[in-house]
């Protein structure tokens, strides 16, 4: 038992790595808020494109969307931070890893709002339009907040995920809560850091996975 506690709660070195988690975890939260809104912006705008049903455009959309679905996070953020430079486009790790996993929450967005959209009836569609409304007011006010209504559950947890997923951002040097620990990890020869980090990521994504919850409640299906 000491040894567990030597090992992943040692006081002196705790304290040592407090300053330097606590600036990592203002870090993933300034990442983290930005990239859920331009994730979930973007994979809106690209779903309401698709809606036009331009072939050409919805091709690309797919091609985007099944690309960042399935490329690891990892990997894209590998190749915008280290494979750029070579093309004379140089990021900065932050920046790197914003517009990385902004692109892999829009693809999962815009499957989300796609399959909201494609739920609503189109029976709505054509009573909205015989009512005198164009296309896109029917989208707008007939048909987005009934297909937002069905996004809220699945695009809340996919928010929480990116924002978890922040850690990768510790391979391209971004000073976020795992890249401080493991940097202090390493001078110790301790995981007590690691233990640090993990209370700071229940902290940080804690009250978020409430929030979820009571958005879900207020907003979601059942109502």
């Amino acid at each position: 038992m000491g040894s567990l506690v030597d090992s992943f709660f040692n006081a002196e070195i705790l304290a040592r790595a407090l300053p330097a988690v606590t600036a990592g975890l203002w870090v993933t939260l300034q990442l983290t808020l930005a990239i859920i809104p331009t994730g979930i912006t973007l994979g809106l705008a690209l779903a309401l494109v698709r809606v036009r049903r331009l072939r050409p455009l919805n091709i690309l959309i797919v091609i985007f969307v099944d690309v960042f679905r399935a490329v690891p996070p990892l990997v894209i953020l590998i190749v915008l931070y280290f494979a750029l430079p070579y093309l004379d486009i140089r990021l900065s790790g932050f920046t790197a890893a914003w517009l990385g996993l902004s692109l892999v929450l829009a693809a999962f967005s815009e499957e989300i709002f796609w399959a909201g959209i494609l739920s609503v009836d189109e029976g709505q569609w054509e009573a909205a339009r015989a009512t005198g409304l164009s296309s896109s007011a029917t989208l707008v006010y007939v048909v987005l907040p009934q297909a937002v209504r069905l996004a809220i559950a699945p695009l809340t947890n996919r928010a929480i995920a990116i924002g978890k997923g922040t850690a990768l951002a510790s391979v391209i040097a971004v000073p976020e809560i795992l890249n401080q620990a493991t940097s202090i990890q390493a001078q110790t020869a301790n995981p007590s850091p690691l233990t640090l980090a993990a209370m700071a990521y229940l902290v940080l994504f804690l009250p978020l996975v409430v929030a979820s919850r009571w958005v879900e409640s207020r907003f979601g299906w059942r109502h």
